[in-house]
C-alpha cells in the first residue's frame, strides 16, 4: 500500500478521534515519561499528528512550540482549524524534510504505516533533527522480527509494519542515540514505545 493511499484512508475516519468517547488520556502518560527525560522547551514536532490536539495540548502546556504533520489532508484541515496559531504541514514523512531542529519529538501511533523498507531512513531523518539533549517518542509493533499486513479494523483497509525491536534498537545505536526507555505499555496487546535521547555535545 503506498503512502497517499493511507492518507486516503485517514481522511475517511477522521470521526474516531474527533468523537466524544474517544480517549484524550491515550499516550499521555507515555509523554509525560519522556518530557521528563530533558528540561529543553523549544520546537517540537509532532508526526501523524491527527486532528484532535491532545499532544498538542500537552506540548504547549509543557513550554513547547509545537508543530504537526500528516499525510492526511483532512487530519492536517481540522488540526489546522483547531489551532490556527500552529503549523501544520501536510507531507508524507518518507520525503518530507523538516524545516528545523527540535527539542522534542513525537510519532505516537504513525510510524507504523510506513513501507517496511522505510523506517530506518525516517527514523534517522528524526534523529538528525533533534537537538542534543532532544528527546523522541515513538510507538510501534512490538515484535521480535519484521514483519507487514494489512488490517480493515478501522474502516478502511491500512497496512501496518514493524522492523522488529531489534531492528529499532539497531537503528537507534547506529544513529548516535540512547534507548532511555522500552514498555509494552498495553500488554499483552503488542504495542510497544521508545523514548530515546540524543546525547549532549
Amino acid at each position: 500500500m503506498q503512502p497517499k493511499q493511507i492518507g486516503l484512508a485517514y481522511d475517511q475516519i477522521t470521526q474516531l478521534w474527533t468523537r466524544p468517547e474517544f480517549n484524550h488520556t491515550n499516550g499521555i502518560a507515555q509523554h509525560e515519561r519522556a518530557i521528563a527525560f530533558t528540561d529543553k522547551r523549544g520546537a517540537a514536532l509532532d508526526v501523524g499528528c491527527g486532528c484532535n490536539g491532545r499532544i498538542e495540548e500537552l506540548l504547549l502546556e509543557k513550554g513547547f512550540t509545537p508543530e504537526g504533520v500528516d499525510i492526511s489532508a483532512r487530519m492536517i484541515e481540522l488540526a489546522r482549524e483547531r489551532y490556527p496559531s500552529l503549523a501544520f504541514h501536510q507531507a508524507d514523512i518518507c520525503n518530507w524534510r523538516p524545516p528545523r531542529q527540535y527539542d522534542f519529538i513525537t510519532a505516537w501511533d504513525s510510524l507504523w504505516h510506513l513501507p517496511l523498507d522505510q523506517h530506518e531512513p525516517v527514523l534517522r531523518k528524526l534523529f538528525t533533527h533533534l537537538n542534543p539533549g532532544g528527546i523522541c517518542i515513538f510507538s510501534a509493533g512490538g515484535l521480535d522480527h519484521a514483519d507487514q499486513h494489512l488490517d480493515a479494523s478501522m474502516g478502511p483497509e491500512v497496512y501496518y509494519s514493524t522492523p522488529g525491536i531489534p531492528g529499532f534498537l539497531r537503528v537507534i545505536g547506529e544513529a548516535g542515540c540512547i534507548c532511555k526507555h522500552l514498555e509494552f505499555d498495553q500488554y499483552p496487546e503488542l504495542h510497544l514505545y521508545f523514548i530515546v535521547q540524543k546525547p549532549n555535545l
